[in-house]
């Protein structure tokens, strides 16, 4: 019998939502104020997205970063969330922050339910210019499979945010949203957070072995073929599947990636054209 013969109802798998905030003292006022505030109001939602996903759970993680960069809460079910307020002080050490989340994206540390997990959202809000070697921190995380795949986000608060490295973050320039009020900033925050979540955790409710992506299959075979010929069990094959994720294969959950970021830019350009409180020129300057 195949390992794709039987059709199998699938637990709901985990979508990790991360927040990557810039804690630095240019951020302190209203900057940091709003990103609480918006942060605080959105929950709920995410909350209510999650438990009406039947194929996902949401969860939440926050990382800070000003001089030195700090977890402030590991994924954490967006049903028991709360968000804990931040202070800003210090530079912006946009690349020790790089480091922590190359450290955490493994199935070593957050993303453990790996063939359980879809890609990770992350969203990086700042305002200013990185103060260490960001690019040395960036060049190594750009290399981590979880960050590869997932989607990718920023808001560039103000006109002394620097684009271009939030573009270098995020692989695109349209996925940076620039803003210059707490209005929009808020806006934007609450937009971003539900919408990424939403795209995210999309998937059909039921997977069956028997209809697996080409993706998978091919990932499947080529592993399998390559141990059966060691002289590998099938039970021994079925265990190291077991142990592996996509921190080294290509499984199904990643093979539509590009999609889900080209959603959510289209998503983000749709709101920017129809819906004029959203536009940046809306609002008067910090």
């Amino acid at each position: 019998m195949g390992i794709y013969d039987h059709s199998v109802e699938v637990a709901r798998r985990t979508m990790v939502l991360f927040f990557v905030v810039d804690c630095s003292g240019s951020m302190s006022g209203a900057k940091i104020g709003t990103v609480n505030s918006a942060i605080e109001e959105i929950v709920p939602e995410l909350r209510d997205t999650s438990e009406n996903n039947a194929d996902a759970q949401i969860k939440i993680a926050t990382l800070a970063f000003s001089t030195g960069a700090e977890w402030i809460n590991p994924p954490i079910a967006a049903e028991n969330f709360n968000w804990t307020y931040l202070d800003a002080c210090g530079v912006t050490d946009l690349g020790e922050a790089c480091n922590q989340l190359n450290e955490k994206l493994s199935k070593n540390a957050f993303m453990g339910e790996a063939r359980g997990s879809f890609a990770p959202a992350i969203f990086l809000l700042s305002d200013g210019e990185p103060t260490d070697d960001y690019k040395h921190g960036l060049e190594k995380l750009k290399k981590n499979n979880w960050f590869k795949k997932a989607i990718k986000v920023a808001i560039a608060i103000g006109n002394d945010a620097n684009k271009s490295v939030l573009a270098d973050f995020t692989g695109s320039s349209e996925s940076v949203i620039t803003v210059h009020s707490p209005e929009a900033l808020k806006k934007w925050i609450k937009f971003v957070s539900v919408r990424s979540s939403e795209i995210g955790s999309k998937s059909s409710s039921t997977r069956t072995e028997s209809h697996s992506s080409s993706s998978t299959r091919s990932a499947d075979a080529g592993l399998s073929d390559g141990l059966t010929s060691s002289g590998v069990t099938d039970s021994q094959l079925n265990s190291v599947k077991a142990q592996n994720s996509v921190d080294s294969f290509n499984w199904s959950d990643w093979d539509n990636i590009e999609n889900k970021n080209d959603a959510l830019t289209d998503a983000i350009k749709n709101e920017m054209e129809t819906n004029p409180d959203m536009k940046d020129d809306a609002w008067g300057e910090w």
